[in-house]
């Protein structure tokens, strides 16, 4: 998830630090910020948007907040594209089977107001009633969320994935501790907003507005395309009007985003 710089300019009386989102990049054709130009390709190949991504252990960030591996880049599941609009909920081809099923999820190297956040974002997917919940545990959790600096370019966390082919989530949601990428005082439900986020892709969810991020992080018009997972349309949400409020879009403007009622139309057609 990224800040929302449409916001910046809104909020900076209130001295909340908003920070840019992506622009567009589409063209892979020479390398950058030391990114061999091969795999810059691949990324473009699979459908990611190309401008910042960033080299991390084992693999590289795009979009802000999902990590591809090397084995990614290569051998990625080509899912379905079912689009309808451009504002709906959306899943991967993967996604967590063998339910009824709680995954464990844990909080290790983070300040306590993470734990907090955390176990406030868990209470949110558990009170819905569906056949996938989760728990925090101390460590060793099914995923782990953990910190890493990000850097300064507005990225607040990532997914290291989404579902693979046996139906298990990815291992790790990683959060910026860079220190002042969250403020001095953020809300903790804003926080608990964003690990929602990253934990909604570790179960499949795409973003709200993978067909046209400007809606959520201004800028150019970009289609994140099916990227290699899929994207496939969830029934019952909008075609339209808009969806302001969703949990998934790719951009936050520093609130509070429970589940709307799209979003809960989502994930209890996948997992109820």
């Amino acid at each position: 998830m990224k800040m929302n710089l449409k916001s910046l300019l809104a909020c900076v009386a209130l001295s909340s630090m908003l920070l840019s989102c992506q622009k567009q990049d589409k063209s892979p054709a020479t390398s950058q910020n030391g990114i061999p130009s091969e795999v810059i390709n691949q990324i473009a190949a699979k459908g990611f948007n190309t401008e910042g991504v960033i080299a991390v252990n084992g693999g590289y960030v795009v979009e802000g907040d999902i990590f591809l591996s090397y084995q990614d880049l290569t051998n990625l599941n080509i899912g379905p594209d079912l689009r309808v609009g451009e504002e709906e909920q959306y899943h991967t081809t993967n996604l967590i089977t063998g339910l009824p099923r709680t995954i464990t999820i844990s909080v290790e190297g983070l300040d306590p107001i993470w734990t907090i956040a955390t176990d406030s974002a868990v209470a949110r997917y558990n009170l819905l009633g569906m056949r996938l919940t989760f728990q925090r545990v101390s460590s060793g959790g099914r995923i782990r969320v953990v910190g890493h600096d990000l850097g300064g370019n507005g990225v607040l966390g990532q997914s290291s994935g989404f579902p693979n082919a046996a139906g298990n989530p990815p291992d790790s949601i990683t959060l910026n501790n860079r220190p002042g990428t969250f403020g001095t005082n953020p809300s903790v439900q804003w926080l608990a907003t964003i690990v929602a986020h990253e934990m909604g892709h570790t179960i499949g969810f795409r973003h709200t507005d993978y067909k046209n991020r400007k809606y959520s992080c201004g800028g150019i018009r970009y289609n994140e395309g099916k990227a290699g997972v899929g994207a496939i349309w969830i029934p019952g949400t909008p075609t339209g009007p808009r969806d302001p409020n969703s949990w998934m879009l790719a951009c936050t403007d520093g609130s509070n985003r429970p589940f709307n009622p799209n979003d809960l139309i989502a994930l209890n057609y996948l997992y109820h």
